[in-house]
């Protein structure tokens, strides 16, 4: 099959984009497919003719980009912030990454405006102490106008007339319901008369765009933003996002067929961190917390906030397993755990003595989950400079080789530091 998926496996900020960096250099085509600018790709390469390394932070672009032979293809299902869009263009050709003639809009995509942005803010302090904790990129506020069929797409930016109406229409529902609040919607519409144009030579019909590639043979490279567990129907409801981030939403996001998908890849940190709201079963509100934290470096990219570290949970992996169905893993990030002298692994959730048969819908039930764990022993050596699987000492491969065993899924990948260098790759099962 000529169509690859990455996925995140857990709350997001897995390290999604290391790995679209690599496999992006064997494919013609990446595509974002849900999501906006509240992603937060962050990859390390060298660039240039003194191969000097640099750090590129991607939230609306595919991170694909970074290989000068790959295509970008923002999909329908993304919601798109323009101003955003041209910001993180100009701030990554700035840095020597040209773009030129190789990144694509649907005219499908929905549009994110500033008033959704304030929405979003206003949303939030509505909750008070229920927040969501959102990053307030007005995501979740663009997809409710899709979803209420009130949303204006890419594609009505080029009729500026109706896009005025519609436009003045929208703000108008939104001072209804949140009172009226400082917004200047008539120097909006002049800005994006400015910007539509600036925008048209991205524009594309997406369904047919990328059925002309996979015909033509392209290879293509589905990038997923966030992950399951933040995913609208089969997260940790409502703290989650706004769109699907399952491999349901690469049919829907990009017009791509299920039969055409071939290897779906799963990306899981060695732990687990969440940023913002929601519940959290393995969370470590001690110092294991903290060095998760300063080790791994646990800031958003997107957000700068700090995340929410714990041990690894593989009743989640097992829940997201079921919803995606990954044919490999990618596991991130095992050299956070390298001063670790032993390392804790969730493998069952129990309530009232009852294991739980998967992860619980009903967050009151969440709340009162037992973990149980198991306790292996760490390596207490840096694996950094691994350069194949071999390397590693045989505590971390007890630890590679009990996940692929619990999960019955093999890990390909294994981050061990932040260079595109730093992934080692084996074939099959980890056999010790």
């Amino acid at each position: 099959m000529s169509v690859s998926v990455v996925l995140g496996c857990q709350w997001g900020d897995e390290g999604k984009g290391k790995l679209v960096d690599i496999l992006a250099a064997d494919a013609d085509i990446c595509a974002r497919c849900a999501g906006g600018n509240n992603a937060g790709h962050t990859i390390v390469v060298p660039i240039g003719p003194n191969q000097v390394k640099m750090t590129f932070a991607f939230h609306l672009l595919p991170s694909g980009l970074v290989n000068p032979k790959c295509t970008g293809l923002i999909g329908t299902g993304v919601v798109v912030h323009v101003p955003s869009f041209f910001a993180e263009l100009d701030a990554l050709q700035a840095k020597g990454l040209d773009c030129s003639n190789r990144l694509f809009m649907s005219d499908r995509a929905h549009l994110v405006f500033d008033f959704h942005q304030i929405v979003d803010g206003l949303k939030e302090a509505e909750l008070g102490g229920s927040s969501i904790g959102t990053t307030k990129k007005g995501i979740g506020p663009a997809y409710s106008s899709k979803s209420s069929r009130s949303g204006l797409r890419v594609h009505h930016l080029f009729d500026h007339e109706l896009f005025a109406e519609r436009f003045r229409r929208l703000v108008e529902g939104r001072f209804k319901r949140y009172g009226h609040f400082e917004y200047d919607t008539e120097g909006e519409i002049a800005r994006y008369k400015v910007l539509a144009e600036r925008l048209r030579p991205y524009v594309v019909d997406g369904v047919v765009f990328i059925h002309k590639a996979l015909s033509s043979g392209k290879r293509v490279l589905v990038e997923g933003a966030n992950a399951v567990m933040l995913d609208i129907d089969y997260g940790t409801y409502p703290y989650v996002t706004s769109s699907s981030t399952t491999i349901g939403g690469v049919c829907t996001g990009l017009a791509i067929p299920p039969k055409l998908i071939g290897t779906t890849v799963g990306v899981m940190k060695a732990y687990t961190t969440r940023v913002g709201g929601g519940p959290f079963p393995t969370e470590q509100l001690n110092d294991i917390g903290v060095h998760l934290q300063e080790v791994g470096k646990e800031y958003g990219s997107t957000t700068g906030r700090r995340r929410r570290c714990g041990w690894l949970d593989l009743v989640v992996m097992k829940h997201s397993y079921l919803v995606n169905g990954y044919d490999t893993l990618n596991l991130t990030k095992l050299d956070v755990l390298d001063d670790l002298a032993e390392i804790k692994i969730a493998v069952k959730y129990l309530v009232d003595g009852k294991e739980l048969e998967g992860f619980p819908a009903d967050l009151e039930l969440l709340s009162r989950v037992e973990v149980v764990y198991v306790t292996l022993p760490g390596w207490k050596t840096s694996i950094a400079s691994a350069k194949s699987i071999a390397d590693l000492p045989g505590n971390c491969k007890k630890y590679v080789a009990y996940i692929e065993e619990f999960l019955n899924i093999p890990i390909e990948w294994i981050g061990v530091g932040p260079g595109r260098e730093s992934m080692l790759q084996k074939k099959g099962r980890l056999v010790l």
